[in-house]
């Protein structure tokens, strides 16, 4: 019996659900930055009977009988994690970005303590202090933006801003900030502030591994990422930390803020670090930057603002406020083209997070699937016309069927 018969057979209702994503995923342009396509090996491990094994505590140091063989698969994955990136120590059961980010902040930080980040509005993440997020209920959060003229990172600002709150952690990276962060900068901050440094690069990592992004890993004392996004793994997360904090960290980690990891996950984020460290996925994030840097130039040639001018990473905000027109309505007309991209706030916005004034775009699912910088360039001519169209029916099937067509050239999963 095979994959379809069988959840068709125990669940039919699942099953059309798995069928209508697996439908939208073919047939969608998707430009959702922090979204990707794992490979059939990543699939196939994600949902194998490793799911079946609890395994509370660490290789060769485990609650539970039996885990000989999801000891291999962890082991596994903590090195090729520390080789891919030059870590002294890695932790890879965190579920989720969300849950490394909260065992760096269990692990060193007292409620309370005072905690320095980028702020959304400007491209941070919730995670990052944000009062919605269990971050800013538990520490004084403290925020640094960017440049209202350059749109991107000012140092000196942000090493003022520490100078003032004198905080226990910074943290650098971002949910929606195109440009190469300075890690070297950010160790001085913290440096002459006394504060420790964890860089979030959830977004960015899959560019780190390939050598065409900064490197955190030399500058902080924690790294947390997401193993999905550029990584192109499973969704879940990982943390690299320095040798010294390796104990207090796993301890931070389980028993702090999880119980039993995922094993089924942790052996298919071993198989996407396995993947990773192939000079194939080094010349994809390459093609990944090209095409968001053409993307991008491509808008603007079209009338489209792009915040800060560019991108030097996988993705990049419009700006629609030279439109008159919100994130939100932009995003619903793109969907029903079949074109996948987010609301998202930029710089200054005055539109509130579910209205937004900006829509962020990302390259890494549509490099995926094959497409170079001439698909970039027909992409953001389907995006502008859209948006410079926008209720006119006509222009919106005319739109589709160029979608279509596109698509029909870069097949996704074929024969599954």
């Amino acid at each position: 019996m095979d994959y379809w018969e069988e959840i068709e057979r125990v669940d039919p209702e699942i099953a059309a659900a798995i069928r209508a994503e697996l439908e939208r995923e073919r047939r969608k342009i998707e430009l959702i930055a922090s979204e990707n396509f794992a490979s059939r090996a990543v699939l196939a491990v994600a949902g194998s009977i490793l799911t079946n094994k609890y395994a509370e505590g660490y290789p060769g140091r485990r609650w539970y009988g039996g885990c000989e063989f999801v000891d291999v698969a962890e082991s596994l994955a903590i090195q090729r994690a520390k080789e891919l990136f030059g870590a002294e120590h890695a932790n890879v059961q965190p579920h989720a970005g969300a849950q490394a980010n909260l065992a760096v902040y269990f692990c060193v930080l007292k409620p309370g303590d005072v905690i320095l980040g980028m702020d959304k509005a400007a491209g941070g993440h919730l995670t990052h202090g944000t009062h919605a997020n269990i971050s800013g209920a538990l520490y004084r959060a403290h925020f640094y933006g960017v440049n209202r003229e350059t749109e991107k990172l000012d140092y000196q600002e942000i090493a003022e801003i520490a100078r003032r709150c004198r905080p226990r952690l910074i943290i650098a990276g971002a949910s929606a900030y195109p440009r190469d962060i300075d890690f070297r900068a950010f160790r001085e901050i913290a440096d002459e502030v006394g504060a420790l440094l964890m860089v979030d690069m959830a977004h960015f990592a899959g560019l780190v591994a390939a050598k065409i992004h900064s490197d955190p890993v030399p500058y902080a004392e924690f790294v947390t990422t997401t193993t999905h996004k550029t990584l192109r793994g499973p969704r879940g997360g990982m943390i690299l930390c320095r040798e010294r904090y390796a104990q207090e960290l796993d301890h931070a980690v389980f028993p702090g803020v999880q119980g039993g990891p995922l094993m089924h996950i942790i052996a298919a984020k071993a198989v996407a670090l396995k993947e990773a460290a192939r000079p194939e996925f080094a010349a994809y994030q390459r093609q990944v930057v090209k095409n968001a840097r053409r993307l991008a130039a491509a808008l603007s040639e079209r009338g489209l603002r792009v915040v800060s001018g560019g991108t030097d990473t996988h993705l990049l905000l419009v700006d629609l406020r030279p439109q008159a027109l919100t994130g939100r309505e932009v995003e619903e007309a793109l969907d029903a083209v079949r074109i996948t991209v987010n609301k998202n706030s930029v710089p200054f916005d005055d539109k509130p997070p579910a209205v937004t004034s900006g829509i962020r775009l990302g390259t890494p699912a549509v490099t995926t699937r094959g497409m170079g910088e001439e698909e970039m360039v027909e992409i953001a001519d389907l995006v502008a016309t859209v948006i410079f169209n926008l209720g006119s029916e006509e222009v919106m099937e005319r739109v589709r069927r160029r979608v279509d067509e596109l698509l029909a050239g870069f097949p996704l999963y074929p024969g599954l």
